[in-house]
């Protein structure tokens, strides 16, 4: 290979770099939770920094620098934050559950598709999972024998998905006499994070025995 091509082939690699940490700052903005958003953020500024230090654009790394400190400052600063979390119990069909389940019922159903004609078949037990005044999450599903339920979704609010809401929610289930929680439902890309929290796979549905 003579030297101009391989000059060619350095500076597309870095315009390619270039604009990989532009659509991470891109992809970034389009995040709902604000911790992955400045994560994400964060990433795509180093490398939009590294290229501009390559292409000796000095303004522009230093801006993508501040962004960089500002960002681990927030992160930070939301990683100490402590959150005031409730546990409301209530009634499918009643306020504010059933607003909640109306409001959110298109994002609902990406992740339990058939969980609005579940609720309609019955539904005797409702959570609602409140951070200071706000709604986070929602817990809905029948119990099926005195400390069991078999949950029809277990879903939390696009702003609160860093798996907070389902740690609080279970460790406080046990103070409504719930030791273990079922799901045989169907979910779409909710998998990985039932197990992240601790749900076993058995027999065609996911338990989770509670401490």
């Amino acid at each position: 290979m003579v030297p101009s091509e391989i000059l060619m082939n350095t500076k597309t690699l870095i315009e390619l770099f270039g604009y990989l940490g532009s659509l991470l700052v891109v992809v970034s903005m389009l995040m709902t939770s604000v911790k992955k958003l400045r994560i994400v953020n964060t990433v795509g500024s180093t490398i939009f920094m590294i290229y501009a230090l390559i292409i000796q654009s000095y303004p522009t790394a230093l801006m993508n620098l501040c962004l960089i400190i500002i960002n681990i400052y927030r992160i930070i600063q939301l990683d100490r934050t402590e959150r005031h979390f409730h546990l409301v119990k209530g009634e499918v069909d009643a306020e504010p559950v059933g607003y909640l389940l109306d409001y959110y019922a298109d994002d609902i159903k990406k992740y339990f598709p058939d969980a609005k004609q579940r609720i309609r078949s019955g539904c005797d037990t409702a959570f609602l999972v409140v951070c200071d005044a706000t709604p986070a999450g929602i817990m809905a599903g029948n119990r099926t024998d005195d400390d069991t339920v078999d949950m029809i979704i277990d879903y939390a609010l696009p702003a609160y998905r860093d798996c907070s809401v389902g740690t609080f929610l279970y460790s406080h289930l046990p103070e409504y006499d719930i030791k273990t929680l079922t799901f045989s439902g169907r979910s779409e890309g909710h998998d990985a994070y039932m197990k992240k929290m601790g749900f076993i796979q058995s027999e065609g549905k996911y338990i989770k025995q509670i401490k």
